[in-house]
């Protein structure tokens, strides 16, 4: 019995030869859920409104300085604020602003220019009025916090 039995499990004295192989079906699987998941992940988490950081106030600040105002609505102001201050006069648009601005700096070259923001108006603006100031040539411009 003991010789029926070894060779019937040999097949005719052949063994059977081990598969040296990987299956990447299943890892083939876990990436593609992976990969939807990771689609799917950022569209859920967009933010409604950014909270920018808060500044704290400098040590000293300037005596006189030209001061820009937006306000969120597209409304400019321009005026010379501090110990010489005047009225802000309003303009219609960036381009008379720039204009005062650069009319402002020439009569008052050691005065540097503070813009002030409202957290409501645009970045954009802000950014693009600094601009302005840095191509005339007006190295201290700066931003005013409250």
């Amino acid at each position: 019995m003991a010789s029926s039995f070894n060779s019937g499990s040999m097949r005719g004295g052949r063994g059977r030869k081990l598969k040296s192989e990987i299956n990447v079906v299943p890892y083939i699987d876990v990436m593609l859920c992976l990969l939807i998941i990771f689609m799917v992940m950022p569209s859920s988490n967009n933010p409604s409104s950014i909270d920018l950081p808060h500044a704290e106030k400098s040590v000293r600040p300037p005596d006189a300085y030209i001061q820009v105002t937006i306000k969120p609505n597209g409304a400019l102001s321009i005026g010379i604020a501090g110990k010489n201050a005047d009225a802000p006069e309003t303009a219609p648009n960036r381009d008379a602003l720039v204009r005062k601005l650069a009319a402002l700096h020439e009569d008052n070259p050691d005065y540097p220019v503070l813009i002030a923001g409202d957290k409501e108006s645009k970045y954009d603006d802000v950014i693009q009025l600094i601009s302005e100031a840095k191509k005339m040539g007006i190295n201290r411009v700066g931003l005013a916090t409250k």
